[in-house]
């Protein structure tokens, strides 16, 4: 398994972890998996070859995911524990 698949696979995990804690009701632990996982996704899109001529958005946007996940996962460590 190479690693952009690996990310893609994470990315997947991640959605649908946050889609469990959606189920249970627990919104704020539902929006970091789902940045989260959009975010190891964002990553995965920029090694691909077709999409070459958007690499520097592509980054662009996953480096803002990124940051949004760190933002809500010290919002979760803070309100939540």
């Amino acid at each position: 398994m190479n690693s952009l698949t690996r990310q893609y696979i994470f990315g997947s995990i991640f959605v649908a972890v946050g889609a469990y804690q959606a189920w249970k009701g627990d919104f704020i632990e539902t929006s970091l998996y789902i940045v989260a996982g959009i975010a190891f996704i964002m990553n995965a899109l920029t090694l691909e070859p077709k999409l070459i001529k958007f690499k520097k958005p592509l980054i662009a946007i996953t480096w803002a995911f990124i940051a949004a996940s760190v933002v809500l996962f010290l919002y979760v460590l803070q309100f939540k524990f």
